[in-house]
């Protein structure tokens, strides 16, 4: 197999048959399959991706979730199905567009990359989505050090061990490229792609996709650069908790005694209020350095904790 194309969708029953008609169109030629991935769809959907796998018996693959999961799951059970040696993900709704598909192909193979993105350059959408998008590229360029324009594009062009060395959970759509990254696929380029408007239904995005995308943002970060040695981080912001406290207890109980030996009239230690800000800051010393313990322990448990991409090796075996 060539070419794997998911389809991850959700109440798009109007777009499949244009959909699947024009990636056919355009793929003719070629050995393909599409992978439609069904997220719980209200409407008639299944019925028409029925329809299609009926027509093209040997071109479509549909899998079926019993309730809506997200955008995420659909890739993550649409790459485990597929077998194509390049993999392109896009929506459903006919605001990406299949004539892009043997270009970033050619992009993906001729530049060696492992990873190709879309980039909507001109967008087909209200400045309610264009503006807060802009700001979410920025912060996620910034935070990941991958220079994309568009990191949430849905036309994207994988190489087929990329997608099958990742896990797609939450809402982690929004940074395959940061997950392709983590795993040792670092070889990321980007494509210009033309954004239609949308012909049918309505988004199925809400205005929780900008809070939910900076705290997925936050969490992937994290677990890139702490998920395998938490106490690097638990642990020094307790230790540093932790001593700046005693420094101020010591300066507190220094000054007691030092104004018990000459004389000087000084409050009780438990009527001065930095007495209470250290301890409470020792405490919370204590509890960070317990959680990193604790994280640390969870993650030595972690089966693929000790899974590390090998790009390539001499005969190991030898003797």
């Amino acid at each position: 197999m060539e070419i794997s194309v998911v389809v991850p969708l959700y109440n798009e029953q109007e777009s499949l048959p244009e959909l699947m008609a024009w990636i056919d169109q355009v793929l003719s030629k070629r050995d393909y399959e599409v992978i439609f991935v069904d997220d719980g769809s209200r409407d008639d959907s299944w019925s028409v991706i029925s329809e299609l796998y009926a027509t093209y018996s040997n071109k479509v693959k549909a899998i079926r979730f019993a309730r809506n999961y997200g955008k995420s799951a659909g890739l993550q059970k649409g790459f485990e199905a597929a077998s194509g040696k390049v993999v392109f993900t896009m929506d459903a709704d006919l605001q990406d567009s299949p004539d892009e598909l043997l270009a970033m192909e050619k992009k993906l193979l001729d530049g060696h990359l492992d990873l190709v993105s879309g980039w909507k350059k001109k967008r087909k959408d209200p400045l309610s989505k264009t503006i807060p998008t802009k700001l979410y590229n920025w912060m996620t360029r910034q935070v990941s050090g991958i220079y994309l324009h568009d990191f949430n594009c849905g036309l994207k062009c994988y190489r087929l061990e990329v997608v099958k060395a990742i896990e797609v959970q939450g809402e982690m759509h929004r940074y395959i490229p940061l997950l392709a990254k983590a795993a040792g696929f670092d070889q990321i380029g980007e494509h210009v792609v033309v954004h239609q408007a949308r012909k049918y239904g309505t988004t199925k995005f809400g205005l929780e996709r900008f809070t939910n995308g900076m705290l997925d943002l936050l969490t992937i970060a994290f677990v890139q650069r702490f998920g395998r040695k938490p106490m690097h981080l638990f642990g020094l912001l307790g230790m540093l908790t932790f001593a700046v406290s005693v420094l101020l207890f010591s300066a507190i109980a220094g000054y007691k005694i030092y104004a018990m030996s000459n004389g000087i009239d000084a409050k009780n230690i438990t009527e001065i209020s930095a007495f209470y800000v250290a301890l409470t800051g020792m405490i919370l010393g204590l509890q960070l350095f317990m959680a990193g313990f604790i994280a640390e322990m969870v993650s030595r448990t972690d089966p693929s904790r000790t899974s590390y991409r090998i790009s390539e090796n001499l005969d190991l075996n030898r003797s």
